[in-house]
């Protein structure tokens, strides 16, 4: 009356054996070429670019780019200079939408070093008062919201510095990395 009971064992995984694939997602990687131009007049001047290499399909998607210098500032207090960083910084974001095209979030910030003013100095009362050259730091901020397909290349910012009268614009190209 009593059946036997038999209960199966499984069979232990080897190295043999493939591994089952858990979560795969596909990855986008995207070329985005950023360059800053500036001309004075109708001559180009200066050509500045930058690539940054995005995974589209990211949590998060972004980038950052920091390049640049610390120029020493004459301040009027007791320590006399501090130092004020000089260069460009990039922050992006990158999203495929569902027609294949690439959603991009831009905060560019550049700055550089024009030129000198003079700064008069104030001395003790021992010391007569002077002057000395200052750096003019000037500066260029953009947010953009873009949308690029694979290969397009758009001008999408054009600014023109009201004290030197330079023009400037931003070139922003993606590629997809195959």
């Amino acid at each position: 009356m009593l059946a036997p009971c038999v209960l199966r064992q499984e069979k232990a995984k080897t190295d043999d054996e493939p591994a089952i694939a858990v979560g795969a997602t596909k990855m986008t990687p995207v070329k985005v070429a950023i360059t800053f131009v500036e001309f004075e007049g109708d001559k180009k001047v200066k050509s500045l670019p930058y690539i940054l290499i995005v995974v589209a399909d990211a949590k998060p998607p972004s980038a950052k780019l920091r390049i640049g210098s610390r120029v020493p500032v004459y301040s009027g207090k007791e320590y006399g200079v501090q130092y004020v960083d000089v260069g460009t910084n990039i922050d992006r974001d990158a999203a495929k939408t569902q027609d294949g095209s690439f959603q991009l979030k831009l905060i560019l910030d550049r700055s550089w070093v024009e030129g000198d003013i003079p700064v008069p100095v104030e001395r003790s009362s021992s010391q007569p008062s002077g002057q000395f050259a200052g750096p003019i730091i000037s500066q260029f901020k953009s947010d953009l919201s873009l949308l690029l397909r694979d290969g397009q290349t758009v001008e999408s910012t054009f600014a023109t510095d009201p004290l030197s009268g330079k023009v400037f614009k931003v070139e922003v190209a993606l590629n997809l990395l195959k």
